[in-house]
Order: structure tokens, then C-alpha cells, then sequence
């Protein structure tokens, strides 16, 4: 297994304070290599310092248009957000929306710009892309985001390409719907890998996490790691810092089991002995 590399990503850097202590003690005390920044976050001011502190951890842009909040003002975005500048929470019907209404097109390419800009003037090199419930995959997302990686220098993706079949050998239940997520979002990533070959982008050969979003956890971090066989892969998971609070909500503690799986000493052991060596997007197109 010596010649697989494998990124460690933890997504919605900057969405609160727990989340960035997650990502940052994930990275220097466990086998985060890598996160994507949410620039609208409650805590991006505080993500940026923290990155600036640990200049080694990769930061991606984490894109949003849905279920979070805009860069620019709802008078600028009007059918893109509501009177909060808050995107849509329901994602079919914002989908289709940004697919077949020219308005919101058009208003997505300002947004997205405006969150780039974001980025780029935090004074953060942009590792990667990627998007918040995989919304960059989305056609008309997914070629403004190429439009603008190659206009900021950036020229790595993610596709979220999980293998199903191995999905389902660790949890078989609601099996019909990964089928149907697997049948969508291979049709997906395929369009994706195309277009990103042809415009010189890399990306691994296959993203871990998407079947189990939600449930990620050291067992299966763990059962993943002896089973790796493509040779670049990313395991993203959703970290977070939570004390020990008796009132405290499922999705916390989820968050709470997705940070200590990162520091988990036989996650790390286990990395050590397979001899995979640990990497980030922008190292993808190095020898390995």
C-alpha cells in the first residue's frame, strides 16, 4: 500500500468556533491534512488566524448555495436568498432553479465571484474546491467554479465519487437510496472528470464519506484504511470540539465522534503500518 496517498478533509471550517477547535487540534495532534473554508461562517475571521498559525494545513474554498448564507446583500442576489441572505434549505428545488432560471444564473456567477474574492482576500492560499452538500457538482455551479479556480490560480477539485459497492459491505441499510445516489452522482462526477482533464484540474480517484455522512466515526475511518486501493484518494468528515455536555444534541456529539476519530491512536497507527502516506490536493500532482 505504499503508493497510496490519502487526504484527510474536514469540511465547514469556519462555521463556529467548536468546529474550527475541531479542525485544528484534528490537524496537529491526529491526521487532518486538509479542510475547506466556509467564508461566510460565523467563524471565518477566527478560521483564518488559525490558519495563518498552522500554515501547513491545507485550506480549500467550501462553496455554498444552499442551506447557508450569501457574501453579497439580498437586493444584489434576490432570487438566490431570502430578506436574511439566507440561501434555500431545500435543495431539489434550488437545483432546479439555478439549472433553468436565468436570474439565478446569472446571480450565482456574482455570488460565487464575491466568495472567491472573500477568500482570496483573506491572504489564504486556496488549496482546493469544493462545495457544501457537494453543490459544486451541480452543472451550472460546478463551470462557474472552474471559471473561477482558473481565474484565482486554483486548479484542484473535489469529485465526490464514493464506491458504493463498498458502502454497502459495511452498512446495507437504505440500500435503495445510495443505489439512487450512487446512479446520480455517478453520472455526476463523470461529467466532471471530463471537463477537469480538460482544463488541467486534478482530483482524486475516489472521495470517502458520502455514504456515510452523518454516521462517520473511527470504525469505519478504520475499516476504510485496509480497504484503500485506488491510489488518491480523500476521506472528508464534518470535526467538531464539543465539552462534555449532558443537554448536548445528536449532532453534536456526531461532530464531537468525527474529531475524535482524526486523533484516534489507531487511526493513526493503523496509517503508519499500511505505510499510506497522508497528502493534500495540492500535492496531487507531485510524485508520490
Amino acid at each position: 500500500m505504499g503508493n497510496i496517498r490519502l487526504i484527510v478533509n474536514a469540511d465547514d471550517f469556519g462555521a463556529s468556533e467548536e468546529v474550527n477547535e475541531g479542525v485544528i487540534r484534528g490537524f496537529r495532534e491526529g491526521v487532518l491534512t486538509s479542510c475547506s473554508l466556509i467564508v461566510t461562517g460565523d467563524a471565518f475571521v477566527q478560521a483564518v488566524q488559525l490558519a495563518r498559525e498552522n500554515p501547513h494545513l491545507a485550506v480549500g474554498i467550501h462553496l455554498v448555495v444552499v442551506s447557508g448564507r450569501s457574501v453579497l446583500t439580498p437586493l444584489e442576489i434576490p432570487s438566490l436568498v431570502d430578506n436574511k441572505g439566507c440561501f434555500s434549505n431545500q435543495p431539489v428545488l434550488a437545483g432546479m432553479k439555478y439549472y433553468f432560471l436565468p436570474q439565478a444564473r446569472q446571480e450565482l456567477k456574482k455570488e460565487l465571484a464575491a466568495q472567491f474574492e472573500k477568500f482570496h482576500t483573506s491572504g489564504l492560499r486556496c488549496s482546493h474546491i469544493d462545495g457544501h452538500w457537494h453543490f459544486h457538482t451541480h452543472p451550472v455551479i460546478f463551470d462557474l467554479a472552474i471559471r473561477m479556480g482558473k481565474q484565482y490560480g486554483v486548479r484542484q477539485m473535489r469529485v465526490p465519487e464514493d464506491d458504493l459497492a463498498l458502502a454497502l459491505r459495511f452498512d446495507p441499510s437504505s440500500s435503495a437510496q445510495k443505489r439512487l445516489y450512487g446512479i446520480v452522482f455517478k453520472f455526476l462526477c463523470n461529467y466532471m472528470r471530463r471537463h477537469l482533464s480538460q482544463e488541467g484540474f486534478s482530483c482524486t480517484d475516489r472521495v470517502y464519506g458520502f455514504f456515510e455522512t452523518g454516521r462517520m466515526n473511527s470504525t469505519y475511518f478504520l475499516w476504510l484504511l485496509d480497504r484503500l486501493c485506488s491510489e488518491t484518494n480523500e476521506i472528508y468528515l464534518h470535526p467538531a470540539y464539543h465539552r462534555n455536555d449532558p443537554t448536548q444534541t445528536a449532532a453534536k456529539n456526531q461532530c464531537l465522534a468525527e474529531y475524535r476519530a482524526l486523533v484516534d491512536e489507531r487511526v493513526i497507527r493503523r496509517i503508519r503500518q499500511l505505510g499510506i502516506h497522508l497528502t493534500t490536493y495540492e500535492a496531487l500532482s507531485s510524485p508520490s
